[in-house]
């Protein structure tokens, strides 16, 4: 996958406390794509890793990217945390290239793992509009 720097350079790594609300977990999500803003080429796929450790949550967020856009994550609790997120990052108006509109994000898609009891790392990976895949058979 072929990012640019602009989308790239706004991505945002956070070690929350295992006792953090999902509320708090969704605020901060949706902080990172309002700081974002037109720098990172809206309208935006959102790629959330959460679980695992440091690195891994980032990892798990690039890959949220490589999923197709209209697959929801199979677990439920998952699926409607995306579609929340979704949902509410349309809701700041930003849309296409910031100049405003209910379209700031096309999907936001969240890929988990386990992870110690003692933290919660999240991580937000922002893709801008282009979103361009390659496969490659050798």
């Amino acid at each position: 996958m072929t990012k640019g720097g602009g989308c790239e350079n706004k991505s945002q790594f956070r070690m929350f406390k295992p006792t953090a609300e999902k509320e708090e977990i969704i605020d901060w999500i949706v902080d990172v794509v309002t700081e974002a803003g037109a720098d990172a080429c809206p309208p935006f796929v959102v790629g959330v890793g959460i679980g695992g450790d440091f690195e891994l949550s980032c990892l798990l967020s690039k890959k949220a990217l490589l999923r197709d856009l209209g697959r929801r994550n199979r677990d439920e609790f998952y699926a409607k945390l995306e579609a929340d997120l979704l949902m509410k990052i349309n809701a700041l108006g930003l849309g296409p290239q910031g100049l405003g509109g209910d379209t700031t994000a096309l999907a936001c898609l969240v890929e988990t793992a386990p992870c110690h009891i003692a933290s919660l790392p999240v991580a937000v990976n922002i893709e801008c509009h282009s979103h361009r895949h390659k496969t490659a058979i050798i």
